[in-house]
């Protein structure tokens, strides 16, 4: 008997390679996140594993009963000659029907937003997205959170010479 060639050990962590959106961290109060699959293109699949994707500014649409990712821009693939994907194209989020007629609901209340958090791949190697019902921060939000972080790291700061 031969020997057998075995599989590379060295796999891509799929949990590793993400497009993320640290915006909408800051600038939205995220009440409610769900996971959705992504339509692409093989040259956009292979650039957002090169890390060629940006989030910023982007949101999703429910526009007939399909929700949409708006705004998305995946850079054009180096290695693609002339088949090339276009980059602000809107994309098809892989929903439920039931999941999307939740959304449509909490979105027809005043002041909800769906916005994208992160693009990444799961342990089977598909594309998802994660996408946040969301509510605008105000200014005075924003710096109220701020605020905590810094009296935070203070508090730790000084605890820590008593750990010691």
């Amino acid at each position: 008997m031969g020997l057998m060639a075995q599989k590379s050990s060295k796999k891509l962590l799929s949990a590793d390679i993400q497009v993320s959106n640290k915006k909408a961290y800051r600038n939205f109060e995220l009440v409610e996140r769900v996971q959705a699959g992504i339509a692409l293109l093989g040259t956009e699949v292979k650039s957002l594993r090169n890390r060629g994707g940006d989030l910023d500014g982007s949101y999703a649409r429910i526009i007939r009963g399909e929700c949409w990712l708006v705004g998305c821009k995946i850079a054009p693939y180096a290695q693609a000659a002339g088949n090339n994907h276009e980059p602000m194209r809107d994309r098809k989020l892989l929903l439920h029907k039931s999941q999307i007629a939740k959304i449509t609901v909490k979105l027809e209340q005043r002041g909800f937003t769906l916005v994208p958090l992160r693009i990444y791949f799961n342990d089977r190697g598909l594309a998802k997205v994660e996408i946040a019902l969301a509510r605008g921060k105000r200014q005075y939000d924003k710096r109220q959170q701020i605020q905590k972080a810094e009296q935070k790291r203070d508090l730790d700061r000084r605890m820590k010479h008593y750990r010691r």
